[in-house]
């Protein structure tokens, strides 16, 4: 998991994105998050800071999720992360 965790980390730190990602948190919002939920494609939103949210965009399969991008919104500037 651990790899899992760099991985969200440095892919969101190679898109430019200032805010300091932690991989195991995002990881277990997500799994929190989509708990109970029948499988289908999802987007939803957390808020970080006053001027900072991020929108995930998800796939949740049977036994499992896929996250295709994270968009981070901070005050007036845009950060897209593909992991697709």
């Amino acid at each position: 998991m651990e790899e899992l965790y760099r991985t969200i980390e440095e892919t969101i730190k190679t898109s430019g994105c200032p805010f300091p990602a932690d991989g195991e948190e995002i990881y277990n919002e997500i799994c929190d998050e989509i708990e109970n939920r029948e499988p289908g494609a999802y987007v939803f939103f957390s808020k970080k800071t006053d001027d900072t949210f991020f929108e995930y965009r998800l796939q949740i399969y049977e036994n499992n999720f896929n996250l295709s991008s994270i968009d981070i919104h901070i005050a007036d500037k845009n950060y897209h992360v593909d992991f697709d």
